[in-house]
């Protein structure tokens, strides 16, 4: 299974964020990721629902929005109604986490279960079986740019080997100081939907490193 891409536009430039998901599309992304902050499960504060709307008028890529919120099931339903295709939610954010990904996905949408770096593995226990996807953050939420904690490789691996264990289809996603350096030994722990977002909207060819990016999966990949 290839290795998905899935550009973050929150490193884009903002004035120009259409063009930026338009260029994502052209150049050979999977997936358009956006994070969602609501200023007290993380410091900081982006846009809400509107933004997903208006990224789904701009591309026919599914949007994976990843939501950094306290209370996450009052979030879901906005953001499914705004063109929200793949929701995560953290498990540190919410005390009914089963029920908050029943209600992503009665709702049509695949859902993903979030753990920042210093939560273990073992929180997805009693739910890994109702998930479409694990992102696990390899730096703490709420900044961009910031460098990959090499204690989450092994985590990756962990994660992997888990999931095969259970004869799961889950995939493993990752957020967090991804580059074209370290992506072909984290897709060979487990890794399979790559989010980088500085790595390709701070490059000089936005575009060229999405390629960069893709050609790597395709090489890596199992």
């Amino acid at each position: 299974m290839t290795a998905l891409i899935a550009p973050s536009i929150l490193s884009a430039d903002f004035t120009r964020l259409a063009e930026a998901v338009r260029l994502a599309e052209q150049a050979g992304a999977d997936l358009i990721h956006v994070d969602i902050m609501d200023g007290h499960f993380v410091p900081n504060l982006t846009l809400g629902p509107q933004l997903v709307a208006g990224v789904r008028r701009e591309t026919r890529l599914p949007i994976d929005v990843h939501l950094m919120v306290e209370n996450p099931r009052a979030f879901v339903p906005m953001f499914r109604e705004a063109g929200a295709d793949w929701i995560s939610i953290h498990v540190e954010a919410t005390a009914h986490l089963h029920k908050d990904l029943d209600l992503i996905r009665s709702s049509g949408g695949k859902a993903g279960a979030v753990l920042n770096p210093a939560t273990p593995l073992v929180s997805l226990e009693e739910v890994l079986g109702d998930l479409d996807y694990v992102l696990l953050m390899s730096v703490d939420p709420g900044w961009g740019g910031q460098a990959f904690i090499p204690s989450c490789r092994p985590k990756i691996r962990r994660l992997r080997e888990r999931i095969r264990a259970a004869g799961l289809e889950v995939r493993i996603e990752v957020d967090g100081g991804i580059n074209l350096d370290n992506v072909e030994g984290l897709i060979r722990e487990g890794m399979d939907i790559v989010v980088a977002g500085s790595a390709i909207f701070d490059a000089p060819d936005p575009a060229a490193a999405i390629r960069a990016f893709k050609d790597i999966a395709r090489k890596t990949s199992p």
